[in-house]
């Protein structure tokens, strides 16, 4: 991709700090290795990533995870938690203290121009979501790549677009002029 100098850290001012490591080749096209911070409590929503594994191994501290429908899992120093391609899953921090991994994710396609914007607006926000118009874009653009499990399907669908063509009338994604394209598979 070139768009970026390694190590690479982004922080989203709700408790997640994410360091990409390198970029090197994999199994299924280049795999990203990270290395992740969260503060108790904090973790990212139910997400997909149509195309992408994640694994997390614990070097620090205690993970929760979810998929829909099964009970919270846990998991702690030395452990692997892996999520497969299209796999709906969310996890969080369950301890006292930071929990700290290492990771990757496989292929990278987009995932660290997307999550790069995403904790930026957070950050900019103050809050722990994005602005609205930052994530109708990303989401709308990337939806061949990413879904959030937890935004009705009919808010994807239809308000959105809508959302979408609003900031593109009103100037609000200037600054995606340089996006990638999304993967299509």
């Amino acid at each position: 991709m070139g768009r970026y100098i390694y190590p690479h850290t982004i922080e989203n001012g709700a408790g997640e700090r994410l360091t990409f490591l390198r970029r090197v080749p994999g199994r299924t096209g280049e795999r990203l290795e990270v290395e992740n911070v969260v503060k108790p409590g904090a973790g990212p929503p139910m997400h997909i990533h149509h195309y992408q594994e994640e694994a997390l191994t614990v070097k620090e501290g205690r993970i929760a995870y979810q998929r829909p429908g099964e009970p919270t899992k846990f998991a702690g120093p030395g452990e692997t938690v892996a999520f497969k391609p299209g796999e709906a899953h969310r996890f969080w921090n369950a301890g006292q203290d930071d929990l700290r991994c290492t990771g990757h994710i496989e292929p990278a396609d987009n995932v660290e121009y997307v999550l790069t914007e995403i904790y930026a607006s957070m950050r900019k926000r103050g809050s722990h979501q994005p602005d609205p118009f930052d994530a109708a874009f990303l989401m709308t653009r990337y939806r061949s790549e990413f879904a959030m499990v937890e935004i009705p399907a009919m808010v994807q669908r239809f308000v959105f677009p809508l959302q979408v063509a609003i900031g593109r009338l009103v100037g609000k994604y200037r600054k995606y002029a340089g996006a990638p394209e999304p993967v299509q598979r």
